[in-house]
Protein backbone atom coordinates (compact mmCIF):
# COMPACT_ATOMS: atom_id res chain seq x y z
CA UNK A 1 0.00 0.00 0.00
CA UNK A 2 1.30 3.43 -0.91
CA UNK A 3 1.69 6.09 1.74
CA UNK A 4 2.32 9.85 1.52
CA UNK A 5 5.58 11.54 2.45
CA UNK A 6 5.80 15.32 2.72
CA UNK A 7 9.22 16.41 1.46
CA UNK A 8 10.91 19.75 2.09
CA UNK A 9 14.01 20.17 -0.08
CA UNK A 10 16.07 23.02 1.30
CA UNK A 11 17.97 24.91 -1.41
CA UNK A 12 20.70 26.82 0.41
CA UNK A 13 22.99 29.63 -0.67
CA UNK A 14 26.55 28.34 -0.80
CA UNK A 15 29.03 29.27 1.91
CA UNK A 16 32.82 28.84 2.00
CA UNK A 17 34.33 26.45 4.51
CA UNK A 18 36.08 29.36 6.22
CA UNK A 19 32.72 31.02 6.86
CA UNK A 20 30.91 27.90 8.10
CA UNK A 21 30.67 29.16 11.70
CA UNK A 22 29.03 32.39 10.51
CA UNK A 23 26.73 30.58 8.03
CA UNK A 24 25.54 27.82 10.36
CA UNK A 25 22.97 29.79 12.43
CA UNK A 26 21.18 30.77 9.20
CA UNK A 27 21.29 27.16 7.95
CA UNK A 28 19.93 25.86 11.24
CA UNK A 29 17.09 28.38 11.18
CA UNK A 30 16.18 27.32 7.64
CA UNK A 31 16.12 23.65 8.70
CA UNK A 32 13.80 24.55 11.58
CA UNK A 33 11.53 26.37 9.13
CA UNK A 34 11.60 23.52 6.61
CA UNK A 35 10.69 20.98 9.32
CA UNK A 36 7.28 22.58 9.76
CA UNK A 37 4.63 20.49 7.98
CA UNK A 38 7.22 18.03 6.58
CA UNK A 39 8.05 14.37 7.10
CA UNK A 40 11.48 14.59 5.48
CA UNK A 41 13.88 17.53 5.22
CA UNK A 42 16.63 17.28 2.63
CA UNK A 43 19.77 19.48 2.64
CA UNK A 44 22.44 19.88 -0.06
CA UNK A 45 25.72 18.02 -0.45
CA UNK A 46 28.57 19.50 1.57
CA UNK A 47 26.33 21.58 3.81
CA UNK A 48 28.56 20.68 6.77
CA UNK A 49 31.08 22.28 6.62
CA UNK A 50 31.19 23.01 2.83
CA UNK A 51 31.79 21.28 -0.49
CA UNK A 52 35.11 22.85 -1.53
CA UNK A 53 37.28 21.79 1.40
CA UNK A 54 40.78 22.19 0.01
CA UNK A 55 43.72 20.43 1.57
CA UNK A 56 43.53 21.83 5.11
CA UNK A 57 42.09 19.69 7.88
CA UNK A 58 38.47 20.36 8.76
CA UNK A 59 37.29 21.05 12.30
CA UNK A 60 35.70 17.73 13.27
CA UNK A 61 34.33 19.23 16.48
CA UNK A 62 32.38 21.86 14.53
CA UNK A 63 31.04 19.16 12.21
CA UNK A 64 29.96 17.03 15.18
CA UNK A 65 28.27 19.99 16.87
CA UNK A 66 26.28 20.83 13.72
CA UNK A 67 25.16 17.21 13.32
CA UNK A 68 24.01 17.21 16.95
CA UNK A 69 21.91 20.29 16.26
CA UNK A 70 20.28 18.50 13.29
CA UNK A 71 19.56 15.51 15.50
CA UNK A 72 17.87 17.77 18.03
CA UNK A 73 15.71 19.37 15.33
CA UNK A 74 14.75 15.97 13.93
CA UNK A 75 13.68 14.70 17.34
CA UNK A 76 11.82 17.86 18.29
CA UNK A 77 9.94 18.17 14.99
CA UNK A 78 9.56 14.43 14.37
CA UNK A 79 11.11 14.58 10.88
CA UNK A 80 13.75 12.63 9.00
CA UNK A 81 16.68 14.90 8.12
CA UNK A 82 19.18 14.08 5.37
CA UNK A 83 22.23 16.33 5.05
CA UNK A 84 25.46 16.44 3.13
CA UNK A 85 28.23 16.06 5.71
CA UNK A 86 32.00 15.51 5.57
CA UNK A 87 32.21 12.39 7.75
CA UNK A 88 35.48 11.07 9.12
CA UNK A 89 35.60 7.29 9.47
CA UNK A 90 38.94 6.09 10.74
CA UNK A 91 41.64 7.81 8.70
CA UNK A 92 39.34 8.48 5.72
CA UNK A 93 37.02 11.40 5.03
CA UNK A 94 33.79 10.68 3.14
CA UNK A 95 31.37 12.91 1.25
CA UNK A 96 28.28 11.49 2.91
CA UNK A 97 24.55 11.81 2.86
CA UNK A 98 23.86 11.45 6.58
CA UNK A 99 20.36 10.21 7.52
CA UNK A 100 18.85 11.19 10.87
CA UNK A 101 15.60 9.49 11.84
CA UNK A 102 12.55 11.10 13.45
CA UNK A 103 13.72 10.23 16.96
CA UNK A 104 17.04 11.99 16.44
CA UNK A 105 19.07 8.81 15.99
CA UNK A 106 21.52 8.44 13.10
CA UNK A 107 19.89 5.84 10.85
CA UNK A 108 22.84 5.50 8.51
CA UNK A 109 24.66 7.20 5.68
CA UNK A 110 25.59 6.85 2.02
CA UNK A 111 29.11 7.78 0.96
CA UNK A 112 29.55 9.32 -2.49
CA UNK A 113 30.84 6.64 -4.86
CA UNK A 114 31.46 8.54 -8.11
CA UNK A 115 33.69 11.37 -6.91
CA UNK A 116 33.62 14.48 -9.07
CA UNK A 117 36.62 16.52 -10.18
CA UNK A 118 38.55 17.94 -7.23
CA UNK A 119 36.49 16.37 -4.42
CA UNK A 120 38.49 13.18 -4.99
CA UNK A 121 41.48 15.08 -3.57
CA UNK A 122 40.06 15.11 -0.05
CA UNK A 123 37.32 12.47 -0.04
CA UNK A 124 37.64 8.69 -0.20
CA UNK A 125 35.13 6.97 -2.53
CA UNK A 126 32.21 5.10 -1.06
CA UNK A 127 32.20 1.32 -1.46
CA UNK A 128 28.66 0.22 -0.58
CA UNK A 129 25.26 0.46 -2.25
CA UNK A 130 22.46 -0.10 0.26
CA UNK A 131 19.23 1.66 1.27
CA UNK A 132 18.99 3.29 4.69
CA UNK A 133 16.15 2.02 6.87
CA UNK A 134 14.12 4.77 8.58
CA UNK A 135 10.75 5.06 10.26
CA UNK A 136 9.44 6.53 7.00
CA UNK A 137 10.66 3.59 4.93
CA UNK A 138 13.72 2.49 2.98
CA UNK A 139 15.58 5.47 1.52
CA UNK A 140 17.98 5.23 -1.40
CA UNK A 141 20.51 8.00 -0.83
CA UNK A 142 22.56 9.26 -3.78
CA UNK A 143 25.18 11.97 -3.45
CA UNK A 144 25.37 14.31 -6.47
CA UNK A 145 27.35 12.69 -9.31
CA UNK A 146 26.18 9.24 -8.19
CA UNK A 147 23.06 10.25 -10.13
CA UNK A 148 25.07 9.95 -13.35
CA UNK A 149 25.63 6.25 -12.69
CA UNK A 150 22.25 4.58 -13.39
CA UNK A 151 23.21 1.25 -11.81
CA UNK A 152 23.52 2.88 -8.36
CA UNK A 153 19.86 3.88 -8.17
CA UNK A 154 18.88 0.61 -9.88
CA UNK A 155 20.65 -1.41 -7.19
CA UNK A 156 19.19 0.74 -4.40
CA UNK A 157 15.63 0.15 -5.61
CA UNK A 158 16.23 -3.55 -6.25
CA UNK A 159 17.46 -3.78 -2.65
CA UNK A 160 14.33 -2.18 -1.25
CA UNK A 161 14.56 1.61 -1.62
CA UNK A 162 11.12 3.22 -1.86
CA UNK A 163 12.32 6.78 -2.39
CA UNK A 164 15.50 8.18 -3.97
CA UNK A 165 16.93 11.26 -2.24
CA UNK A 166 19.96 13.26 -3.28
CA UNK A 167 21.96 15.80 -1.31
CA UNK A 168 23.72 17.47 -4.21
CA UNK A 169 26.03 20.24 -5.33
CA UNK A 170 25.09 20.49 -9.00
CA UNK A 171 27.55 22.83 -10.65
CA UNK A 172 27.33 24.75 -13.89
CA UNK A 173 29.90 26.33 -16.19
CA UNK A 174 27.93 29.55 -16.54
CA UNK A 175 27.81 29.45 -20.34
CA UNK A 176 24.52 31.30 -20.11
CA UNK A 177 23.93 33.15 -16.81
CA UNK A 178 20.19 33.04 -17.49
CA UNK A 179 20.12 29.27 -18.06
CA UNK A 180 22.52 27.40 -15.78
CA UNK A 181 22.96 23.91 -17.21
CA UNK A 182 23.59 20.59 -15.49
CA UNK A 183 22.67 17.20 -17.01
CA UNK A 184 21.45 15.62 -13.77
CA UNK A 185 19.28 18.60 -12.89
CA UNK A 186 17.97 19.02 -16.42
CA UNK A 187 17.55 15.39 -17.45
CA UNK A 188 18.78 12.58 -15.23
CA UNK A 189 16.92 13.31 -12.00
CA UNK A 190 13.58 12.68 -13.68
CA UNK A 191 15.06 9.64 -15.41
CA UNK A 192 16.08 8.08 -12.08
CA UNK A 193 12.46 8.34 -10.92
CA UNK A 194 10.91 7.18 -14.20
CA UNK A 195 13.10 4.12 -14.81
CA UNK A 196 12.89 2.90 -11.20
CA UNK A 197 9.25 3.70 -10.54
CA UNK A 198 9.96 5.55 -7.28
CA UNK A 199 9.90 9.26 -6.37
CA UNK A 200 13.10 11.30 -6.46
CA UNK A 201 14.08 14.43 -4.56
CA UNK A 202 17.24 16.54 -4.70
CA UNK A 203 18.40 19.54 -2.68
CA UNK A 204 21.06 21.71 -4.33
CA UNK A 205 22.87 24.93 -3.56
CA UNK A 206 22.66 28.25 -5.33
CA UNK A 207 25.28 30.95 -5.64
CA UNK A 208 29.06 30.59 -5.71
CA UNK A 209 31.62 28.94 -3.45
CA UNK A 210 35.18 30.30 -3.17
CA UNK A 211 34.54 32.50 -6.21
CA UNK A 212 35.17 29.54 -8.53
CA UNK A 213 32.38 26.97 -8.12
CA UNK A 214 28.97 27.96 -9.49
CA UNK A 215 25.81 26.11 -8.44
CA UNK A 216 22.75 25.86 -10.68
CA UNK A 217 19.98 25.57 -8.07
CA UNK A 218 17.05 23.60 -9.57
CA UNK A 219 16.36 21.55 -6.46
CA UNK A 220 13.48 19.27 -7.38
CA UNK A 221 10.86 16.79 -6.26
CA UNK A 222 9.68 14.22 -8.82
CA UNK A 223 6.95 11.60 -8.55
CA UNK A 224 7.31 7.89 -9.32
CA UNK A 225 6.40 8.40 -13.00
CA UNK A 226 9.01 11.07 -13.58
CA UNK A 227 6.64 14.03 -13.36
CA UNK A 228 8.19 17.17 -11.89
CA UNK A 229 6.12 18.14 -8.85
CA UNK A 230 8.25 21.07 -7.72
CA UNK A 231 11.32 22.82 -9.17
CA UNK A 232 13.37 25.53 -7.49
CA UNK A 233 14.87 28.55 -9.19
CA UNK A 234 18.48 28.74 -10.35
CA UNK A 235 19.64 31.68 -8.24
CA UNK A 236 17.61 31.92 -5.03
CA UNK A 237 17.54 30.17 -1.67
CA UNK A 238 14.16 28.56 -1.01
CA UNK A 239 12.29 25.70 0.61
CA UNK A 240 10.75 23.41 -2.00
CA UNK A 241 7.75 21.37 -0.87
CA UNK A 242 5.71 18.53 -2.35
CA UNK A 243 4.03 15.32 -1.24
CA UNK A 244 4.97 12.04 -2.90
CA UNK A 245 3.55 8.54 -2.60
CA UNK A 246 6.00 5.79 -1.67
CA UNK A 247 5.69 2.02 -1.61
CA UNK A 248 5.09 -0.47 -4.44
CA UNK A 249 7.92 0.53 -6.83
CA UNK A 250 7.33 -0.32 -10.49
CA UNK A 251 10.81 -0.38 -12.07
CA UNK A 252 11.72 -1.16 -15.67
CA UNK A 253 13.91 -4.27 -15.66
CA UNK A 254 14.91 -6.93 -18.17
CA UNK A 255 17.23 -9.94 -18.27
CA UNK A 256 20.65 -8.83 -19.48
CA UNK A 257 22.52 -11.37 -21.60
CA UNK A 258 26.24 -12.01 -21.25
CA UNK A 259 27.83 -10.01 -24.07
CA UNK A 260 30.86 -10.90 -26.15
CA UNK A 261 33.61 -8.34 -25.65
CA UNK A 262 34.17 -6.18 -28.72
CA UNK A 263 37.37 -4.49 -29.72
CA UNK A 264 37.44 -0.73 -29.26
CA UNK A 265 37.07 0.98 -32.65
CA UNK A 266 39.60 3.15 -34.38
CA UNK A 267 39.07 6.83 -33.71
CA UNK A 268 37.58 8.20 -36.90
CA UNK A 269 34.88 10.43 -38.30
CA UNK A 270 31.93 8.80 -40.05
CA UNK A 271 28.97 10.37 -41.76
CA UNK A 272 25.72 8.50 -41.21
CA UNK A 273 22.27 8.99 -42.72
CA UNK A 274 19.20 7.79 -40.83
CA UNK A 275 15.56 7.17 -41.63
CA UNK A 276 12.70 5.41 -39.86
CA UNK A 277 11.21 4.40 -43.20
CA UNK A 278 12.27 2.03 -45.97
CA UNK A 279 15.31 3.20 -47.86
CA UNK A 280 14.46 4.72 -51.25
CA UNK A 281 15.56 2.77 -54.36
CA UNK A 282 18.16 5.41 -55.21
CA UNK A 283 19.62 5.54 -51.71
CA UNK A 284 23.21 4.99 -52.85
CA UNK A 285 23.01 7.97 -55.16
CA UNK A 286 21.58 10.07 -52.34
CA UNK A 287 24.31 8.94 -49.96
CA UNK A 288 26.90 9.93 -52.54
CA UNK A 289 25.42 13.41 -52.83
CA UNK A 290 25.30 13.70 -49.04
CA UNK A 291 28.87 12.35 -48.84
CA UNK A 292 27.49 9.93 -46.25
CA UNK A 293 29.33 6.71 -45.45
CA UNK A 294 26.46 4.63 -44.08
CA UNK A 295 22.67 4.43 -43.93
CA UNK A 296 20.70 3.20 -40.90
CA UNK A 297 17.10 2.19 -41.54
CA UNK A 298 14.55 -0.45 -40.48
CA UNK A 299 15.33 -3.82 -42.04
CA UNK A 300 18.62 -2.67 -43.60
CA UNK A 301 20.61 -5.47 -41.93
CA UNK A 302 23.40 -5.59 -44.51
CA UNK A 303 24.05 -1.88 -44.13
CA UNK A 304 24.03 -2.24 -40.34
CA UNK A 305 26.57 -5.06 -40.64
CA UNK A 306 28.78 -2.81 -42.74
CA UNK A 307 28.63 -0.09 -40.08
CA UNK A 308 29.20 -2.65 -37.33
CA UNK A 309 32.45 -3.65 -39.01
CA UNK A 310 33.74 -0.13 -38.35
CA UNK A 311 32.06 0.64 -35.02
CA UNK A 312 30.86 -2.04 -32.54
CA UNK A 313 27.11 -1.66 -32.92
CA UNK A 314 24.31 -2.90 -30.66
CA UNK A 315 20.78 -3.36 -32.00
CA UNK A 316 18.57 -2.80 -28.96
CA UNK A 317 14.86 -2.85 -28.08
CA UNK A 318 12.68 -0.96 -25.59
CA UNK A 319 13.43 -3.38 -22.75
CA UNK A 320 17.18 -2.78 -22.99
CA UNK A 321 16.80 0.99 -23.20
CA UNK A 322 14.31 1.24 -20.34
CA UNK A 323 16.45 -0.82 -17.95
CA UNK A 324 19.02 1.50 -16.30
CA UNK A 325 21.72 -1.19 -16.66
CA UNK A 326 20.95 -2.05 -20.30
CA UNK A 327 23.14 0.24 -22.37
CA UNK A 328 25.81 0.36 -19.65
CA UNK A 329 26.36 -3.38 -20.19
CA UNK A 330 27.00 -2.80 -23.89
CA UNK A 331 29.40 0.02 -23.12
CA UNK A 332 31.42 -2.17 -20.78
CA UNK A 333 31.56 -4.83 -23.53
CA UNK A 334 33.15 -2.38 -25.97
CA UNK A 335 30.16 -1.18 -27.98
CA UNK A 336 30.17 2.47 -29.03
CA UNK A 337 26.93 2.83 -31.00
CA UNK A 338 23.38 1.64 -30.30
CA UNK A 339 20.57 1.45 -32.83
CA UNK A 340 17.26 1.48 -30.99
CA UNK A 341 14.15 0.43 -32.90
CA UNK A 342 10.96 1.33 -31.09
CA UNK A 343 7.21 1.59 -31.49
CA UNK A 344 6.42 4.70 -29.46
CA UNK A 345 8.28 3.83 -26.25
CA UNK A 346 7.58 6.27 -23.41
CA UNK A 347 9.95 9.20 -23.16
CA UNK A 348 11.76 8.28 -26.39
CA UNK A 349 13.85 11.44 -26.83
CA UNK A 350 14.56 11.89 -23.12
CA UNK A 351 15.50 8.25 -22.76
CA UNK A 352 17.82 8.30 -25.78
CA UNK A 353 19.59 11.44 -24.56
CA UNK A 354 20.03 10.06 -21.04
CA UNK A 355 21.40 6.70 -22.17
CA UNK A 356 23.81 8.23 -24.68
CA UNK A 357 25.27 10.55 -22.05
CA UNK A 358 25.42 7.95 -19.28
CA UNK A 359 27.26 5.38 -21.41
CA UNK A 360 29.25 7.86 -23.54
CA UNK A 361 27.85 6.22 -26.68
CA UNK A 362 26.05 7.35 -29.81
CA UNK A 363 22.40 6.32 -30.00
CA UNK A 364 20.44 6.14 -33.26
CA UNK A 365 16.68 6.00 -32.69
CA UNK A 366 14.31 4.52 -35.27
CA UNK A 367 10.85 5.41 -33.98
CA UNK A 368 8.55 3.55 -36.36
CA UNK A 369 5.35 5.03 -34.95
CA UNK A 370 5.98 8.65 -35.88
CA UNK A 371 7.97 7.85 -38.04
CA UNK A 372 11.12 9.68 -36.91
CA UNK A 373 14.81 8.84 -36.86
CA UNK A 374 17.40 10.81 -34.93
CA UNK A 375 20.95 10.60 -33.60
CA UNK A 376 22.15 11.49 -30.07
CA UNK A 377 25.82 12.01 -29.19
CA UNK A 378 27.70 11.18 -25.95
CA UNK A 379 27.10 14.73 -24.70
CA UNK A 380 23.30 14.22 -24.57
CA UNK A 381 22.76 16.29 -27.74
CA UNK A 382 20.43 15.43 -30.61
CA UNK A 383 22.57 15.94 -33.71
CA UNK A 384 20.00 15.42 -36.46
CA UNK A 385 16.55 13.95 -36.98
CA UNK A 386 13.86 13.42 -39.57
CA UNK A 387 10.33 14.83 -39.54
CA UNK A 388 7.57 15.36 -42.11
CA UNK A 389 8.99 15.40 -45.62
CA UNK A 390 12.55 15.41 -44.25
CA UNK A 391 12.95 11.64 -44.46
CA UNK A 392 16.72 11.12 -44.65
CA UNK A 393 18.77 13.03 -42.07
CA UNK A 394 22.57 13.03 -42.00
CA UNK A 395 25.23 13.95 -39.46
CA UNK A 396 28.85 13.26 -38.56
CA UNK A 397 29.71 10.74 -35.87
CA UNK A 398 33.05 11.30 -34.18
CA UNK A 399 34.06 7.92 -32.76
CA UNK A 400 36.86 9.60 -30.81
CA UNK A 401 34.21 11.25 -28.66
CA UNK A 402 33.18 7.86 -27.25
CA UNK A 403 36.74 7.41 -25.98
CA UNK A 404 36.60 10.76 -24.20
CA UNK A 405 35.23 9.37 -20.96
CA UNK A 406 36.74 11.96 -18.61
CA UNK A 407 33.82 14.31 -18.06
CA UNK A 408 35.85 16.33 -15.55
CA UNK A 409 39.50 16.14 -14.41
CA UNK A 410 39.99 12.80 -12.66
CA UNK A 411 36.36 11.81 -13.33
CA UNK A 412 36.21 8.86 -15.73
CA UNK A 413 32.74 7.62 -16.71
CA UNK A 414 34.08 4.33 -18.11
CA UNK A 415 35.94 3.52 -14.89
CA UNK A 416 32.90 4.61 -12.89
CA UNK A 417 30.59 2.28 -14.80
CA UNK A 418 32.95 -0.64 -14.17
CA UNK A 419 33.31 0.04 -10.46
CA UNK A 420 29.61 0.67 -9.86
CA UNK A 421 28.74 -2.56 -11.70
CA UNK A 422 31.10 -4.48 -9.41
CA UNK A 423 29.55 -2.87 -6.31
CA UNK A 424 26.05 -3.63 -7.60
CA UNK A 425 26.94 -7.32 -7.79
CA UNK A 426 28.10 -7.53 -4.17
Amino acid sequence: MKRPVRIAALQLRAHDRDSFAQAWPRVEARVEEAANEADLVLLPEGTIPAYVLGDAEIDDRAVHAAVERLRAIAARAGVVVIAGVAVRDGSALYNAGLVIDRDGSVAGRADKIFLWHFDRRWFAPGARIAPVATSLGQLGVLVCADGRMPEISRALVDRGAELLVMPTAWVSSGRDPQALENPIADLLGRMRAFENGVPFAAANKCGVEREMVLYCGKSQIVDDRGTMLALASEHDEEILRATVEIGEPHPYRTSLAQLVQRRAPDSRMLRVSVTAEALPPDVDRRLEMLESDYAVAPGASERLASLDAKVPLASVNDEIMLDPAGLCAYRRAGYRLAVWTTQAAPWTTTLARARAGEARMYVVVLDLSTPRAFVVDPDYLVLCGTFGEYRLASCAIDIAKTAQTFVAPGTDVAAGLERVHELAQT
